[in-house]
């Protein structure tokens, strides 16, 4: 007998803890990393709800049995008016090498209800279609540029532009 152990009996292999190699302890904590990116970007659930009006009466076997408390009176935004199209003037510039771009989009502008009051070249170099407003006419530039899919809406340019319409400068991603 060697050792405490009888002849013929073999011992058992003694290991220790077997700690995951470098590469299996990156993906659990890349995993993790995700799993908490994701829990923290995820976006929250809709606010949009549907609304519906009831005109009359109401019945009152749906009224509510429990005595009705005060309630303080609820303040609401005021509503803006909606852009009306046809008193906007609108002009519609061909910043791009495509014959008969300008026309097409003032064309497609008017069969939309806006008043395009002229289309022509532009002259000078602009990266990307771009709805151009006047502060007045903010919101109108930004329906416009909805109504010609134009993502791109800025702050009109005094001196080049007229300030009291909205000028659309159309390049190839207009096309």
């Amino acid at each position: 007998m060697a050792g405490g152990v009888p002849q013929g009996v073999r011992s058992r292999d003694q290991r220790g803890v077997i700690f995951p190699s470098p590469v299996v302890m990156l993906s659990i904590i890349a995993v993790a990393m995700a799993g908490i990116a994701y829990v923290a970007t995820r976006s929250p659930a809709p606010t949009e709800r549907e609304v519906t009006t009831v005109s009359g009466k109401a019945d009152p076997s749906t009224a509510p049995t429990q005595p009705s408390q005060p309630t303080a009176p609820v303040k609401h935004d005021p509503i803006k008016p909606a852009v009306q199209r046809g008193k906007v003037y609108v002009e519609v510039y061909n910043n791009s090498g495509i014959t008969g771009l300008a026309g097409r989009v003032a064309t497609r502008a008017t069969d939309a209800g806006w008043q395009v009051v002229g289309s022509d070249n532009w002259y000078g170099s602009i990266p990307t279609s771009t709805v151009y407003y006047p502060q007045r006419l903010k919101a109108a530039g930004k329906v416009l540029a909805l109504d010609l899919g134009i993502r791109r809406v800025l702050p009109a340019v005094e001196g080049p532009m007229r300030l009291d319409r909205l000028t659309v400068v159309l390049t190839a991603d207009a096309a």
